[in-house]
């Protein structure tokens, strides 16, 4: 397995008669065997951070090293890269079985080939030689990237990457896809990087999670420490769903006061008037009998495996979020008294984002 490694790295594209950077001077660290997800909107940069690391683009500035050694020093052939695009990438008059073996095959192994794919399959438990006979126009979306995934784990991997490769699927296979796939990185460990938008593939399959936006990494860690420890707002919306609640407010006599909650205190070292932003999960929120902020109920949808209702509250303009359990009743333009855990309010600079300690 190897060590990735980007030194502040950049790369822009040219587009009619402006410059677009998609990365800016990104510098992160993948330790051997780690399974990395790379999460961000679309456009963020994600897919060619990704390309990057794979060595189909190369980088305006910086460098990416594969065991401290520059990846553009390291013959193609000899990097050990395996990945999975988004749309299969198969060769459309070859059969699945040659585009399986394709790799051994160039070295002359073409003897290790069913052995490999015979071990696959036993792992994923999907009847893969199935499909070796078939030609990529005469399998599924969900059949195309198992020959994808089988072909990038039938050669010699040092690095593994995969660009969004359910991305196309329906919800189930998407999940039954996960499955698989988790079983096979089990199997055979490596060095891997995961692009995707989807949260919940970005959890199931990695061990961390880098978040992008325009570029840049925003903040990188386990999923439980971007969602309950986020560096801004940027991260705090982005991570979770339903999302956290955010309410504009300002410090008064050392204490935060929006237009319908307050008195919480702040740190004694910001100034009077700063504004800052309350960020809270709406599991942290709750409907309470007195004592508490009114809201007029805008919206109730019910979520039955998690065993809660969502309840969307407005009120002099602000909007928020709380959970309710599933047996108690909420009508659509009823007025609630809603309250919060103050244990869990998070605090953030309204002008930058940054998260206030």
């Amino acid at each position: 397995m190897t060590t990735v490694t980007l030194e502040h790295v950049s790369k822009s594209f040219h587009q009619e008669s402006s410059k677009i950077t998609a990365i800016d001077n990104v510098s992160l660290k993948i330790p051997s065997g780690d399974v990395l997800a790379i999460l961000g909107p679309s456009g963020c940069g994600k897919s060619t951070l990704l390309r990057l690391i794979a060595g189909i683009f190369q980088p305006e500035t910086g460098r990416v090293l594969y065991d401290d050694h520059d990846l553009q020093e390291i013959p193609s052939m000899n990097r050990g890269i395996g990945m999975v695009f988004q749309e299969g990438a198969l060769v459309p008059h070859w059969e699945s079985r040659k585009t399986v073996g394709f790799f051994l095959s160039l070295r002359k192994r073409e003897a290790e080939v069913p052995e490999r794919l015979k071990q696959i399959s036993k792992i994923t438990g999907i009847g893969l030689e199935k499909l070796l006979d078939r030609f990529p126009k005469q399998l599924s979306g969900g059949e195309q990237q198992r020959i994808g995934i089988a072909r990038a784990l039938a050669r010699d991997m040092r690095v593994l990457l995969f660009d969004e490769p359910f991305a196309n699927l329906d919800a189930k296979y998407r999940m039954e896809a996960r499955v698989e796939l988790k079983r096979l990185m089990n199997a055979f460990p490596v060095t891997s990087v995961y692009v995707t938008h989807d949260q919940t593939e970005a959890v199931a399959l990695s061990h961390r999670i880098a978040v992008m936006r325009d570029g840049h990494i925003e903040q990188m860690g386990t999923y439980h420490q971007l969602y309950t420890n986020p560096h801004n707002t940027f991260v705090a919306t982005f991570i979770g769903t339903p999302i956290m609640n955010l309410f504009e407010g300002y410090v008064r006599d050392g204490h935060w006061q929006g237009e319908n909650f307050g008195g919480f205190p702040l740190r004694r070292d910001l100034e009077e008037g700063t504004k800052v932003t309350m960020g809270i999960r709406p599991e942290h929120m709750h409907l309470v009998a007195e004592n508490g902020t009114l809201g007029v109920v805008e919206s109730v949808t019910p979520f039955f495996a998690e065993h809660h209702r969502l309840v969307t509250v407005h009120l002099a303009g602000e909007i928020w979020s709380l959970m309710t359990p599933l047996d108690h009743q909420v009508e659509v333009g009823s007025t609630i008294q809603c309250a919060l855990e103050p244990e869990e309010v998070l605090f953030f600079d309204t002008k930058t984002g940054i998260r206030i300690g």
